[in-house]
């Protein structure tokens, strides 16, 4: 039996299979993820040390086996060892920074939402998946609600975070704004559509050989690029952190008519458009001019 900090053991009934009680792992006593467990029961919220006996089974929460090497929290307080490790989920970004901003420690955190601190280091700083018991809890001790923690505005427009209070705007080189293009993503094309009309546009894209790549349908609206000199854009903003960086590519786009040019683009594509459909035309962007920003907290 193995288990990760935020799975739940359950307790079942030998005659009839059925659940008597469940709880919360939120303590490790070994690296490997062998019992015992610290256990938070969702009967009476109290934590107590368990031994699983055979009628008591782990119900991985959205985790799956770790890697070799793979960073985990034991609840002796002992420092992680990093490697590999995967970045902070979205719900353990939004706990830091909520929690910063009213100037909480995360023992004090913890101790107002009644939980480890070794257990809220791991949800700051992995992906973890916490019962819905946790997060009122989270919410509770940081004056917030769980629908902000789990990201309830995640189909709002971004960019409705706070702002920073001292904001360091710089602009990017081109060597840094084709590393941030990476090989492959969705940017925004604009364009003067067949009705005369201005449109922007997001399609997915590659780049092959410095140029913008990406697949479309004749007569469709991002072909209307094709002989005219377009704007594409690309950006990420972290709402949690309330920062980003922007990257504006323009150039003249031309249809790729090769069809052995065309075959090798789609057969070194990252995966099929996210529209769906016949999409065999690819349009390609060979920047003249490429430029940047990246909005961070200032000194």
């Amino acid at each position: 039996m193995r288990a990760h900090l935020g799975d739940q053991l359950v307790v079942e009934s030998p005659a009839t299979g059925i659940a008597r009680r469940d709880g919360e792992i939120v303590g490790l006593h070994h690296e490997d993820g062998t019992p015992p467990y610290d256990v938070r029961w969702s009967d009476t919220e109290q934590v107590s040390l368990v031994f699983p006996g055979p009628d008591a089974h782990i119900r991985h929460i959205g985790h799956g086996t770790p890697p070799s090497g793979q960073e985990v929290w034991v609840a002796s307080g002992a420092a992680p060892a990093f490697g590999g490790a995967p970045g902070a989920g979205d719900i353990g970004r939004r706990v830091a920074v909520e929690r910063r901003r009213r100037g909480l420690s995360r023992e004090e955190t913890a101790g107002r939402a009644r939980m480890s601190p070794d257990y809220l280091t791991y949800l700051e700083e992995h992906p973890a998946d916490p019962t819905l018991a946790t997060l009122v809890r989270l919410a509770d001790a940081l004056g917030t609600t769980v629908a902000a923690l789990r990201g309830g505005g995640a189909d709002l427009p971004p960019g409705q975070g706070h702002a920073l209070l001292h904001p360091h705007l710089r602009d990017l080189g081109p060597e840094e704004c084709r590393a941030l293009l990476s090989t492959h993503g969705v940017g925004r094309v604009a364009v003067t559509a067949p009705d005369g009309r201005p449109a922007v546009v997001p399609v997915n894209y590659e780049i092959v050989d410095d140029a913008i790549a990406f697949r479309t349908a004749p007569g469709s609206v991002p072909a209307a690029a094709v002989g005219t000199d377009v704007a594409f854009e690309v950006d990420h903003l972290d709402e949690a952190l309330s920062q980003g960086w922007s990257v504006l590519a323009v150039g003249p786009a031309r249809a790729v008519t090769d069809p052995d040019a065309a075959r090798r683009l789609a057969g070194g594509a990252y995966g099929e458009p996210w529209a769906g459909g016949e999409r065999e035309m690819w349009v390609s962007i060979r920047p003249t001019r490429l430029t940047g920003r990246r909005i961070s907290p200032g000194p």
